[in-house]
C-alpha cells in the first residue's frame, strides 16, 4: 500500500471541563504505524526550577482517600493519601518543567484471612493512573492532569491481582474489614459460584514511559506485563509473557513468567528513538523456585517495537535481594538504574538511624554485557523453554548463587558495567525507604522522587500511617541532583 497523509486526532484530553485534540499530519505506511504526532516543542523553555526545588525536596499535592480508619499504633484515625505517586516517573517529552509520575496498585497491606495469605486493600476499588505534574518557578509542584488507566473498553481497571494464568501468584484480596473481596460481595464465598474476585486487567504499575506520540508504555509487577495506553490511558497494546493470552501482540522471555512475588518489572525505559523499551526486574527471579530468588543477579530485557524482537542481559546488584526501582535513558544502549534497599535513614516508626542505607543511581552500559541469545550452545549450556538459559542442568539464578560470578564469566558471560553516579542517601540524607523514580532533565540534573505508599504501612496486617521517624509522614516529594549525565553517544 502506498503511503497517504491525512489528519488524524490523536489524542484526546480534558481539561477545565472541556476536551481538547491534538491534530497532527501524519503519514500511514503499509504497516499501519503512526508517525510524526508530537506536540509542538517547548524546548526553550528555562530550566531555571532545578534550583528552586530546596535539598528536602518539594512535596507533591494529594488528596485524602479516607480518613475512618484507625491507626493500630495511636488508636487514631489516619489519612490513607493519594499521594502514591512514586512506583515510577518520566519526563515530559515536549515541557522540560513537566513529568508523569505513576501510582501501584493502590493503597496495600500484607494481610492473612480466612481464605489465605494475600494484601488488603483498604480503597478496593483504587483505579491505577498517571498523573502530570509541572515545577513551578519557585520549586513548588503543581499537579495539572490525572490519568484514569483503562481496559480497551474505556472501563476502569483495578489494582487487584490477575489470575494464575496471567502471572497471579495466589494472593487473595481483602477489603479493609479482612473479608475476601468476592465476586458478589452480598453473598458468602463460594469457590464456584461465588469466587474472590481478581482482575485480568488489574495492574501493579511500576515503570512508566511517556512516548512522543502521546502515549505511554506501563510495566508492572503482576504479570510482567508491558501495557500501551493512548493518551486518555485506555488499553491499545499489551506485551507479556504468556502465549495463550489473546491480547498481546508481542511476547516477553516466558522465563519472566518466573517474578518473585511482588518483584516483577520495576523499571521501564524506552530508547531515544522510541523503537526499543528497555525493563529491568526488580530482584532474583524465583527461577526454578523460591530457593534461588535469594541472589544478586537481575535480568534486563529489551523489547524492539517493529517486530518484537526481544534480548536479555544481567545485571549484578551491590548486595543480594536489593531492589532494581527504576531505569531512565541516556542514548540508545546507556541507562540510570535506581538500586536499593529498604532501609529508612532516620529509622521509619523505631526511630533508629540507619545511616548505611543505600540508595544509589548507577550508569549502565548494554553493550558491555553479554547478550543471552548470543551465547553458544554445548553440551553443558542449554536452553529450557520456560527456564531460559541453563548451565550444567542449572538456571542462570541457581549457577550464580551456588558458583559464583567468576564462573559465569568462565561461560562467556558477563553483566552489564555499571559506575556509580550518585549515592543519593549521602548527598540528601534520603529519609525515604523506597526510590522509584528517576527524571533525566538534562545532562546536568537528575529527578528522584520516592513512593510513599499512600502514606499507609501496616504491622502484622494492621493498618497504620507511615512515618519516615517518630514526627514525619511520609510523603511524596521531588528532589533535584546536580550530576554528571553526559554522553558521548545520544
Amino acid at each position: 500500500m502506498q503511503g497517504v497523509e491525512g489528519v488524524f486526532v490523536s489524542s484526546l484530553k480534558q481539561r477545565d471541563g472541556k476536551m481538547s485534540y491534538k491534530i497532527c499530519l501524519v503519514s500511514v505506511v503499509s504497516v499501519g504505524v503512526l508517525v510524526g504526532c508530537a506536540a509542538n516543542s517547548s524546548s526553550t523553555e528555562p530550566r531555571s526550577f532545578v534550583d528552586a526545588v530546596p535539598k528536602t525536596g518539594s512535596p507533591l499535592p494529594y488528596q485524602v482517600l479516607r480518613n475512618d480508619l484507625q491507626d493500630v499504633r495511636t488508636g487514631k484515625a489516619f489519612e490513607i493519601r493519594n499521594g502514591g505517586y512514586g512506583s515510577a516517573m518520566t519526563g515530559h517529552p515536549d515541557h522540560p518543567n513537566q513529568f508523569y509520575a505513576l501510582t501501584d496498585r493502590g493503597p496495600n497491606a500484607t494481610y492473612t484471612g480466612a481464605l489465605g495469605k494475600g494484601k488488603m486493600f483498604p480503597v478496593a476499588d483504587y483505579t491505577p493512573r498517571i498523573g502530570l505534574f509541572e515545577v513551578q518557578a519557585d520549586g513548588s509542584i503543581k499537579q495539572l492532569e490525572t490519568i484514569l488507566l483503562r481496559r480497551p473498553d474505556a472501563s476502569l481497571i483495578t489494582g487487584l491481582p490477575n489470575s494464575s494464568a496471567l502471572g497471579g501468584t495466589g494472593e487473595t484480596p481483602y477489603d479493609a474489614q479482612g473479608n475476601a473481596i468476592l465476586e458478589d460481595p452480598s453473598q458468602p464465598y463460594n469457590k464456584q459460584t461465588n469466587p474472590i474476585k481478581l482482575d485480568d486487567y488489574g495492574l501493579d504499575g511500576e515503570g512508566l514511559v511517556a512516548m512522543k506520540d502521546g502515549t505511554f508504555w506501563v510495566s508492572d509487577e503482576y504479570g510482567p506485563h508491558l501495557v500501551h495506553y493512548d493518551s486518555n490511558g485506555v488499553e491499545i497494546g499489551r506485551i507479556n509473557a504468556f502465549k495463550n493470552d489473546p491480547r498481546v501482540t508481542y511476547h516477553l522471555p516466558a522465563v519472566l513468567q518466573n517474578r518473585r512475588a511482588n518483584r516483577g518489572m520495576e523499571g521501564l525505559a524506552v530508547t531515544p528513538d522510541n523503537s526499543t523499551l528497555v525493563g529491568i526486574m526488580q530482584s532474583t527471579l524465583a527461577n526454578p523456585n523460591k530457593a534461588a530468588q535469594k541472589s544478586d543477579v537481575t535480568r534486563i530485557v529489551s523489547v524492539r517495537l517493529d517486530n518484537g524482537q526481544t534480548e536479555q542481559y544481567l545485571y549484578r546488584q551491590e548486595k543480594a535481594q536489593n531492589s532494581n526501582s527504576e531505569l531512565a535513558a541516556l542514548s540508545g544502549h546507556e541507562f540510570l538504574v535506581d538500586e536499593r534497599d529498604g532501609g529508612f535513614m532516620f529509622g521509619g516508626l523505631s526511630g533508629q538511624a540507619n545511616p548505611n542505607v543505600q540508595k544509589q543511581v548507577y550508569r549502565i552500559d548494554l553493550n558491555s554485557g553479554t547478550p543471552l541469545s548470543s551465547v553458544a550452545l554445548s553440551a553443558s549450556v542449554t536452553r529450557d523453554a520456560k527456564l531460559g538459559l541453563m548451565i550444567d542442568g542449572l538456571t542462570l539464578e541457581q549457577y550464580v548463587g551456588q558458583e559464583g560470578w567468576s564462573a559465569l564469566a568462565k561461560k562467556g558471560i558477563k553483566p552489564v558495567s555499571k559506575t556509580l553516579v550518585v549515592d543519593v542517601a549521602k548527598r540528601l540524607d534520603y529519609p525515604h525507604d523506597k526510590m522509584e523514580g528517576l527524571w533525566v532533565i538534562d545532562q546536568h540534573h537528575l529527578g528522584v522522587l520516592n513512593d510513599d505508599d499512600f502514606a499507609t504501612w501496616s504491622t502484622q496486617g494492621k493498618l497504620e500511617q507511615k512515618y519516615l521517624d517518630q514526627k514525619r509522614v511520609d510523603d511524596n516529594r521531588l528532589y533535584v541532583l546536580n550530576v554528571d549525565l553526559s554522553t558521548a553517544s545520544q
